[in-house]
């Protein structure tokens, strides 16, 4: 995956929105105002930050040691950062993005859920 690809990927799911609110070298993904997903722009490696279950993550960085690490400047409990190398499965980085993603569209309030066009 590269950044190209993660772009067109997490602007696939509804609602989204991207902007570089910390500076040029970082990319951050929103559902409804509230990020899902940051990538860094400045590192010639891929590299991003996802939300994920607390148990989840400590499970992921278990199975998965030097790809995946305790969020990189983030909650340690609540984010994950990934590095994948270029031996990472696609469908395995894709599955961590749509788990933050509804991760943290379903901790949206309801009556924000509900407004959403």
């Amino acid at each position: 995956m590269n950044i190209e690809t993660l772009r067109e990927f997490c602007l696939g799911f509804p609602y989204v929105t991207e902007d570089m609110p910390f500076g040029p070298e970082t990319l951050v993904f929103r559902v409804a105002g509230k990020i899902f997903l940051l990538v860094s722009l400045d590192s010639e490696v891929l590299s991003f930050n996802v939300k994920c279950d607390p148990e989840l993550a400590v499970t992921l960085r278990e199975k998965y040691p030097g790809m995946v690490m305790p969020g990189y400047h983030m909650s340690k409990k609540h984010w994950n950062t990934i590095k994948p190398g270029i031996s990472a499965p696609g469908a395995l980085l894709k599955e961590w993005i749509g788990h933050s993603y509804h991760l943290v569209f379903n901790s949206l309030p309801k009556k924000t859920r509900e407004s959403l066009p």
